[in-house]
């Protein structure tokens, strides 16, 4: 085993590591030392990574099965479970856990840099269990009991009359298969017990109020999840891989970078299906995700 050093970023989420060489095969002691950091830390940032492609998925196999790159969005040529983040096929710039619209989402994220812009472009990540924990006890208390209904048919960022064709076409293939998945607001993680908000931008409305009730309790308690001590500001670098868990943390791609070429590759890995408190498992209204997850034990 090498000798890690895990060196905190921030007081509630993110930590650098150093002292272990990513792009070589890691023994189980090392992976199971990332793994305890992770679920303390919920994201790490590896420096000066020497990975391609194939590296950041031999890396990302450490810790379970691959998905594929997304369920409805083409992957990097040739390497089926890379997902390019590319400046040029649209902005994620809004609050979300990644692909929450499925049965079982990722357990975690891998982002390596590819293009860097040369000012802007930081990546947001927010700590949902710190958010939880902030919850006054009525509104926690209120949250324990919800289940929200997460979708990829929606809008999240740009109204359809300020659209043009590339991004209707993209727009189109986003939401050419529909999931709706129902989640629990509160889900424990299996592996640390932690409570942590699961919502963000795919969740669209709570189960048993209208869209409007629905938007008012998702923003109140999404502006806990978005509260600047929750948050790392992740400024990148060139040759950087950031991983974090999927299960208990949303993210942010800033736009505000002027239009410059930035571009990450992603690899996510295979999830559970999430539980709430009371032990219920989440359910799927439509959509069948098999050709782009296994669903993790």
């Amino acid at each position: 085993m090498t000798d890690i050093e895990i060196q905190k970023v921030t007081a509630h989420i993110g930590a650098r590591v150093s002292g272990v060489d990513i792009s070589k095969p890691l023994d189980d002691i090392t992976t199971a030392a990332l793994r305890t950091a992770l679920n303390q830390h919920k994201a790490l940032v590896f420096d000066d990574v020497d990975l391609d492609d194939e590296g950041q998925q031999a890396f990302a196999r450490h810790f379970g099965d691959l998905t594929t790159a997304h369920p409805t969005v083409p992957a990097v040529a040739g390497a089926p479970n890379v997902l390019p983040v590319d400046s040029e096929r649209g902005r994620a710039n809004h609050w979300h856990t990644d692909v929450t619209f499925v049965l079982n989402p990722p357990q975690a994220s891998t982002l390596r840099s590819i293009t860097v812009p040369p000012y802007g472009g930081e990546t947001l990540i927010a700590n949902s269990a710190a958010a939880y924990r902030d919850l006054p006890e009525p509104l926690r208390a209120l949250a324990d009991t919800l289940w929200a209904e997460h979708t990829n048919d929606y809008d999240y960022a740009v109204p359809d009359e300020n659209i043009d064709e590339e991004q209707a076409a993209q727009r189109a293939q986003f939401t050419s298969i529909t999931f709706r998945t129902v989640h629990p607001v509160v889900r424990v993680h299996p592996l640390t017990g932690e409570r942590g908000l699961f919502i963000g931008g795919f969740a669209q409305r709570i189960a048993g109020l209208s869209v409007g009730e629905s938007r008012k309790i998702l923003d109140l308690l999404q502006s806990y999840v978005t509260r600047p001590e929750n948050i790392l500001r992740w400024r990148w670098s060139p040759n950087q891989l950031v991983l974090f868990d999927n299960r208990i943390t949303q993210h942010y791609a800033i736009d505000n970078y002027d239009g410059l070429p930035r571009r990450l590759h992603r690899v996510t890995v295979a999830g559970d299906v999430p539980v709430g408190i009371e032990g219920k498992e989440s359910h799927s209204i439509a959509g069948d995700a098999s050709h782009y997850t296994s669903v993790a034990a």
